[in-house]
């Protein structure tokens, strides 16, 4: 007796595999197959590294009210609500198809639009970030989500104390260190993905600000673990680094596996995020 395949109704669909900076994808088009889903299962044996595709989230690209619907699952099967570099991804094929160089679409957090700026580049307008405890969310009331009230380590000699928490589609916990790059993130990242005070799980990044103008940054990703590059983290650094009057409303955030550029416009508060898209390959899904 045949063993069903844990990938069901996607079985023999095509797939694209695509990456911005390193931060990798499988693309699935439902929009000619309405009614398949993706199931928990599949995302976990899609996004499984041991297995024949792997990958830190995967992407569904569907039509919804008539107009392109962009679904995100994390590697651990869980559904996300933001994405942002598999936004400039999916920004990039739909505007291919249609030769514009703009496009808008929505996500499972609200309507995005992409535009095409160079060579396999693209900007992204994020939308507004989201700083309330309870938009975050967060467990308990907190005036003040500059400075949450979360430490690591010693109660009397912490090591980590006091991030910052934003919402940019998906929850963010971001702590300043002076070396981003010493920080034993395999290790807590998990433990404060998981901390009480997130009930939706968190992401989880160290920022280290270099200048007014330039943020490295670490980032545990929530349900994939750490990834080369995290768009939606990118944007949350940013927009706590200036809020704490580190840095200025625009800089470049430095990841594992490049440069995005950030901007959080003072003029309707939005944030964009502009950076490259890879394309890998494509396959069909067995």
């Amino acid at each position: 007796m045949d063993t069903p395949s844990p990938l069901g109704d996607l079985a023999g669909l095509a797939f694209r595999k695509m990456n911005g900076l390193g931060n990798d994808f499988v693309i699935i088009d439902l929009r000619a197959h309405r009614g398949m889903k993706v199931t928990e299962e599949a995302a976990r044996y899609l996004g499984d590294r041991a297995g024949p595709y792997g990958c830190d989230q995967i992407i569904t690209i569907e039509e919804r009210a008539g107009e392109p619907f962009m679904g995100i699952w994390n590697a651990d099967g869980s559904a996300v609500g933001a994405c942002g570099n598999a936004t400039r991804c999916v920004g990039q094929i739909l505007m291919d198809e249609s030769g514009e160089d703009a496009v808008a679409f929505m996500t499972p957090s609200g309507p995005i639009s992409a535009e095409r700026v160079g060579t396999n580049r693209v900007v992204v307008d994020m939308g507004e970030p989201r700083l309330k405890w309870e938009e975050i969310p967060l467990a308990e009331e907190t005036q003040d989500t500059r400075f949450v009230d979360i430490k690591l380590g010693p109660i009397d000699k912490p090591v980590l104390w006091g991030p910052s928490a934003v919402n940019m589609g998906n929850p963010h916990c971001i702590f300043f260190v002076e070396d981003a790059d010493a920080q034993a993130l395999d290790r807590f990242g998990p433990m404060i993905e998981n901390h009480p005070m997130f009930p939706e799980r968190a992401n989880v990044s160290v920022a280290q600000v270099k200048s007014k103008y330039e943020i490295r940054l670490r980032v545990w990703e929530r349900g994939a673990g750490i990834t080369q590059a995290c768009g939606t983290a990118a944007c949350a650094a940013l927009v706590a680094a200036h809020r704490r009057r580190l840095t200025a409303r625009k800089a470049s955030v430095v990841l594992d596996g490049g440069t995005l550029a950030i901007e959080w416009r003072e003029s309707d508060n939005h944030v964009m995020m502009a950076g490259p898209v890879a394309f890998e390959y494509d396959g069909i899904l067995e």
